[in-house]
């Protein structure tokens, strides 16, 4: 029987996300495969975090281009973006709590070229009049990610129905990050 990569790879990111520590072990085991099968998928542990990495990249930028973000009104285009990138939301947590992979130039890159998307969508919004003007474009980007994340880990604990997590996240991040009429 053939093992599936994305399908260990999947398997890593629900264990990785919320123990970054994890032992090779446990992930093979969470994945149904053996510690010798995930050695012959990923031969060493760098190389299976850098993998995740590219993968939680790869699929957010497959969210950005879903939302279509850089079209129409940019609060719309935001929740286009939430709903795209919540089923990914455990990746996010991962890519938000890896610290190897700040070491690597080309998750670096990777990572530069899809926050630069949503900085211009918070800057476009802005321009619009939709988002605050106080807070900047990267810091809502920032924010924006790491409450991402935060869904990731609240849903795999079971503090967040899965169900719930796009309308939370929209609703708690565009209750901060509108402009309205009683702010400056």
């Amino acid at each position: 029987m053939a093992t599936d990569r994305d399908s260990v790879l999947e398997a890593a990111v629900g264990v990785l996300s919320r123990r970054p520590t994890a032992h090779l072990d446990e992930i093979a085991r969470a994945a149904g495969i053996s510690r010798a099968t995930l050695h012959r998928i990923f031969p060493g542990r760098d190389v299976l975090i850098r993998e995740v990495g590219a993968l939680g990249l790869r699929k957010f930028a497959t969210a950005l281009d879903t939302a279509a973000i850089d079209d129409g009104d940019a609060e719309a285009a935001l929740r286009r973006l939430v709903d795209a990138v919540v089923p990914d939301a455990a990746l996010c947590a991962f890519l938000a709590g890896e610290n190897q992979l700040f070491d690597d130039p080309e998750i670096n890159e990777l990572w530069e070229v899809q926050d630069e998307r949503v900085r211009a969508l918070f800057l476009r919004g802005q321009q619009q009049g939709v988002f605050r003007i106080e807070l900047s474009a990267g810091w809502l980007s920032e924010a924006f990610f790491d409450l991402v994340a935060g869904v990731g880990w609240a849903v795999q604990d079971g503090r967040l129905a899965p169900r719930d997590s796009a309308y939370s996240l929209a609703e708690l991040f565009l209750g901060g990050a509108l402009r309205s009429p009683d702010r400056s």
